[in-house]
């Protein structure tokens, strides 16, 4: 199929009034009480449920096979192939089926908040709240901007719309396919909204490391004088509370690029986990959730519609959709200068690893490789309770070129800027997942406070037999036997058994990146 005929297909399906294109909020909710899509809850907020596929389903995520980028693409697990002709057979059974639908919702904006490096892009969407979503996810243009916009990718979203297997070549009735030439997203399957988000980050990833622009799977803030943050993890390490600090300014809680002028957001929004929120605990979040917010899969009470943010009736990947500005703390437009800290935030299962440590340049580089932490329950299909997970660049599921490429460019960049980073273990203390507890909130606060005001470069440090880890022996705010994992374990030889078990994981994950310097590969447990 040419560009030209594939081009035409979809503006013959975007004609005609049932049609909405770029809906306000208060008419995309309208919209979605209307046709059954969700509730309103009593903070205001749309809740939506998304039935059995409450995370992302990454064995039915696919890049299409195509002779420009072949070469390029790290294919493997995660980066799995399929035929152009699969996905154009696919592309005209959607498009027939959004073509039957009465109401399709489109939807116009950017990814990139930094004007010389920001992606247009066009939504087309089966359910009014998913157009909701990524109206508060992705940066909205103004009114002169959108009469110009051009849109470069173009995401088909048909939630309704059920592959078969054997027909389709799918692996399921779910796919999330991702065709580099057509510069087309097609989804169907699946009503989870959080696919649409991380396919856009996805091609980022492809896109800005050509234009010398390192994307990375972190949040951001900007303290007072200016100093840079960045917090690297995956879902359930701490991003989003981490990064909504309210004395310091946030500049996004998800997906970051690091160019030649500095850090920008790539989204407009945050999409926060809400199960176990609080007022008390995370109060910029919690306020967050008002009229114009989406909220997934959260339980509400029957009367009153309260939100039951303990409750995971539905999925422990309980979620809040809202855009940057809910933030009281955010900036506007979403961009800083470069980083003068990095933080690695893992959930650490094993409850081993030190709450913090200062790593040296070739350390970072062997964690930053590594990105070891535990998938906590919900975040993906099947996952019900946390698994030790090796995540290369604390992204690899979102990462379409091979890991080296962003690995030297962050490491280039770290060193041209003189950024110090820490080790942050935001999981368990005092015994592994179902013994010990998570990691107090006002803990790891104190600790990512004192790192970036500076108070642990002179800290007096003890280095971890067999992690080699800089561990500090006193930081304000917490108590100096929580520093040391192994005195907050009743068991002391139990401690060295689970740690010497998860240092031979790390050295096992590692073999894969056999041609690293020796500097790095020493960088890991010392065992």
């Amino acid at each position: 199929m040419s560009m030209v005929h594939f081009e035409a297909a979809l503006g013959r399906l975007l004609q005609g009034d049932r049609v909405h294109k770029d809906l306000s909020v208060p008419r995309l909710i309208e919209k979605g009480l209307q046709r059954g899509e969700g509730v309103l809850t009593s903070t205001g907020s749309f809740r939506a449920t998304t039935g059995k596929y409450t995370g992302r389903s990454p064995k039915d995520k696919y890049i299409v096979d195509e002779v420009s980028t072949k070469d390029k693409i790290h294919w493997g697990t995660v980066n799995k192939t399929i035929s152009s002709e699969v996905f154009e057979h696919l592309y005209e059974k959607v498009l027939h089926y959004l073509s039957e639908r009465d109401e399709i919702f489109v939807r116009h904006g950017f990814a990139g908040a930094d004007k010389n490096y920001r992606l247009p892009i066009r939504i087309v969407n089966e359910f009014a709240w998913h157009n909701l979503f990524v109206r508060q996810l992705f940066i909205r243009p103004t009114e002169t901007e959108l009469t110009s916009l051009l849109p470069e990718f173009t995401i088909v979203s048909a939630p309704g719309f059920k592959a078969n297997p054997e027909i389709d070549g799918t692996n399921s009735e779910a796919f999330i396919i991702v065709s580099f030439e057509k510069k087309t997203v097609l989804i169907g399957g699946t009503e989870y909204a959080g696919e649409m988000k991380k396919s856009i980050f996805s091609i980022m990833n492809y896109l800005l490391p050509e234009k010398n622009v390192l994307s990375m799977h972190c949040s951001a803030n900007v303290g007072h004088e200016g100093d840079v943050a960045l917090f690297f993890g995956l879902s359930g390490t701490g991003k989003t509370t981490l990064s909504a600090d309210p004395y310091r300014s946030l500049i996004g809680d998800d997906e970051h690029a690091w160019s030649p002028n500095g850090v920008f957001n790539i989204e407009g929004g945050c999409y926060a986990k809400c199960i176990q929120l609080s007022e008390e605990k995370e109060p910029e979040i919690y306020r967050a959730i008002r009229f114009g917010s989406v909220l997934e899969n959260v339980v509400l009470d029957e009367i009153t519609r309260e939100p039951d943010y303990e409750a995971n009736d539905y999925t422990e990947n309980t979620r809040v959709a809202y855009p940057l500005e809910s933030i009281p703390s955010s900036i506007e437009p979403s961009i800083a200068g470069h980083p003068n800290t990095i933080v690695f935030l893992t959930a650490d299962a094993f409850g081993v690893l030190p709450p913090i440590s200062k790593l040296s340049p070739e350390q970072a580089m062997y964690h930053f490789l590594s990105g070891y932490t535990s998938k906590l329950a919900g975040t993906e299909r099947g996952i019900t309770s946390p698994q030790a997970t090796f995540s290369t660049c604390f992204g690899a599921p979102f990462l379409p070129l091979p890991a080296a490429r962003y690995a030297e460019m962050l490491g280039d960049k770290m060193l041209e800027h003189n950024t110090d980073v820490y080790l942050v273990n935001t999981g368990w203390s005092g015994g592994p997942y179902g013994v010990g507890q998570r990691m107090k909130l006002s803990y790891t606060r104190a600790m990512i406070r004192a790192a970036l005001q500076g108070d642990l470069n002179a800290a007096e440090t003890i280095v971890d037999p067999i992690f080699g880890l800089q561990i500090p022996l006193h930081c304000p705010g917490v108590p100096d036997e929580v520093l040391q994992p192994k005195e907050t374990w009743q068991d002391a030889d139990a401690y060295d058994q689970k740690a010497m078990e998860l240092a031979m994981k790390f050295k096992e994950n590692f073999r894969k990146f056999s041609d690293m310097p020796k500097p790095i590969a020493e960088g890991g447990p010392t065992i």
